[in-house]
């Protein structure tokens, strides 16, 4: 029996390494330390070992952007190829790829490995390809949807998530993505790496501004429900933490929690709203943010 597990300590990473110089970088007799990239810091690492301890298997994932994951570095030993282990850890990268909000994961592979990720869902990309060193590598991409998500009225939500990134980009470095909307719920994640400090958790910063954007979310959606416009700001905002987020930001606003007549705004009159996002850290609570919000009739030129 086999398990993934997370390299944490430095013997766990210099074992990582090595192993992965092993098998990826010895071959084309490539010096120790080639193995790493700029993207180790920001990157999620799994490997696996055997009874006696040895690393055995080693893959990791990086985000290119807020929408895109990137696998590399897969490989596993050639006494255990062949038992499922390269698919385990695919799956675990490709679990962490959507926590993180990938809407897909790219890979470059060599002309061996193919065959693999097709079998896992990978079709080549024609349009990307490059070579590395003496290896042929062609660019291979998936398509991530959870099918546990639900969204409702899509085109209101890819609005929004368009109007964040145009008005706030800061949102999208940060890689705040809304998640699912249910007519009732609104759920938004944000990527840990985008926001992480010297601690390993989530900025504080960061987690206020994922609760103001996801309830902002909630009366943006509910404006479109009821066919009404306007100019939605932040009149004040509280937030109690109760503890760190080590893995998976996400924020949730229940439509029960607003409280506001939209009434005024249909005589163009500005109205308030009071509403709650609860902060989770996957399904662990850790924070609650209460807020107040203005919306402003829009001008009429």
């Amino acid at each position: 029996m086999f398990k993934i597990d997370v390299p944490n300590s430095e013997q766990d990473f210099a074992d990582y390494f090595h192993f992965r110089w092993k098998m990826l970088r010895e071959p084309w007799k490539a010096p120790i330390g080639s193995e790493k990239d700029e993207y180790e810091q920001v990157s999620q690492h799994r490997m696996i070992r055997n009874p006696d301890g040895e690393v055995i298997a080693v893959g990791r994932v990086h985000m290119n952007s807020a929408e895109e994951a990137q696998v590399r570095h897969i490989a596993v030993a050639k006494k255990y190829q062949g038992k499922g282990l390269a698919k385990m850890l695919l799956a675990s990268l490709e679990s962490v790829a959507r926590s993180e909000g990938a809407v897909r994961m790219v890979t470059n592979s060599t002309e061996l490995s193919i065959p693999f990720f097709k079998s896992t869902g990978f079709e080549i990309d024609s349009a990307n390809s490059n070579e590395l060193g003496e290896q042929h590598r062609q660019q291979m991409v998936k398509k991530l949807s959870d099918p546990n998500a639900i969204t409702l009225h899509p085109k209101w939500c890819k609005l929004l998530q368009k109007t964040w990134r145009d008005t706030i980009p800061i949102s999208e470095q940060m890689g705040i993505k809304l998640h699912q909307y249910t007519g009732r719920t609104l759920e938004t994640k944000a990527s840990l790496n985008k926001n992480i400090n010297l601690h390993g958790t989530m900025f504080a910063g960061s987690i206020f501004s994922l609760a103001t954007l996801t309830g902002w979310g909630m009366i943006f959606l509910q404006l479109k429900e009821k066919g009404l416009a306007g100019e939605i700001v932040l009149g004040d905002g509280n937030i109690h933490y109760h503890k760190p987020i080590t893995m998976q930001p996400k924020a949730v606003c229940n439509l029960e929690s607003l409280k506001g007549k939209f009434d005024p705004l249909s005589k163009n009159k500005k109205c308030s709203f009071n509403l709650s996002v609860a902060i989770l850290d996957g399904d662990n609570p850790v924070a609650e943010f209460s807020g107040v919000f203005w919306v402003l009739p829009e001008k009429v030129e």
